[in-house]
């Protein structure tokens, strides 16, 4: 399969280039700021994502079978500041990445994520209607309707931790959602350092966690389907962010004694909700991809096999 896909050298972006090459799939990419290294099998080069005309171009020279459209900007002060260039780069970029995978005869799978939704509405399955309270949300949401009406598929993520494929020495820190999570707090842990884990009402508390190499699978499949509609490629469990510490603690050999509860650090706040509950459920995912979601505790032990292995 030739799979062609934005900002594959992100970190969910970089685990569908890595499901992909394993997979023995040609893959191209688009870049913005980090080029990677030449692979065999594997391309790359910048392309503007709000000029249709340049998507359309590299779309069509490369003749995909899939596209996948995962980059964002990710920036939330910018987003605010600039709300015309956030929609052109979330949604018109969205609308031009669909419209080039149609004029190839490809499947169009758009990663979206569980912040579409509002923090009350625990236990989301793909038939929930999303609400989203911060611009990010309305952003991605919007991109899933275009992505709909198009006749492509949607694949929120929740929660991901792992690796990151492109980057593996980028620093890796907590942040007011689940990303990175576990990683920070092993890469704290092991260096000797406690790990103060985030807790305050106005922060993402409970979310179902995903592994993102098994996101990057999921979405293949979805695509090698030419499945469409909405999928939530998660896990099996919603937890809390200490439970999820402690779990971690447990599946990483870690001493619990190291981890330890507090507030939000000054100056880490987003500056706009966060949505508290993000909690997923994938009765329509698990049916149409023959997938059960994957109990955390796996999830988790595979992660740590890859760290081990990295």
């Amino acid at each position: 399969m030739r799979v062609w896909l934005t900002g594959g050298t992100g970190f969910v972006g970089s685990n569908i280039v890595h499901a992909a090459l394993a997979a023995d799939h040609d893959v191209f990419t688009t870049t913005h700021s980090f080029t990677p290294p030449p692979r065999v099998g594997y391309g790359s080069d910048r392309v503007d994502m709000t000029d249709a005309s340049a998507v359309s171009a590299s779309v069509g020279q490369f003749n995909p079978d899939l596209v996948v459209h995962c980059a964002i900007l990710n920036d939330f002060d910018r987003m605010y500041a600039d709300r015309p260039g956030s929609w052109d780069a979330f949604v018109e970029a969205t609308r031009h990445t669909a419209s080039a995978a149609e004029d190839a005869g490809a499947s169009f799978v758009l990663v979206s994520t569980d912040w579409v939704f509002d923090g009350t509405q625990g236990g989301a399955d793909e038939e929930t209607p999303p609400n989203p309270v911060n611009i990010y949300g309305v952003l991605k949401l919007a991109s899933e309707m275009v992505a709909l009406e198009r006749g492509g598929a949607v694949a929120r993520v929740s929660g991901v931790n792992g690796l990151h494929r492109a980057r593996p020495d980028t620093p890796r820190h907590q942040d007011p959602g689940y990303g990175y999570f576990v990683a920070s707090l092993v890469d704290a842990v092991r260096s000797g350092r406690k790990y103060r884990v985030w807790e305050a009402p106005n922060i993402n508390m409970r979310a179902t966690p995903s592994l993102a190499i098994q996101c990057g699978e999921l979405i293949l499949r979805i695509g090698a389907g030419r499945h469409t509609g909405i999928f939530h490629t998660c896990g099996a469990d919603a937890v809390g962010r200490m439970e999820l510490a402690h779990l971690a603690c447990e599946v990483f050999d870690l001493d619990p004694a190291m981890v330890e509860s507090g507030p939000v650090p000054p100056g880490q706040m987003l500056p706009a909700p966060v949505p508290y509950d993000t909690s997923l459920t994938t009765p329509r995912t698990a049916e149409l991809l023959d997938h059960p979601p994957t109990p955390v505790r796996e999830l988790l032990e595979r992660f740590r096999d890859e760290y081990e292995a990295a």
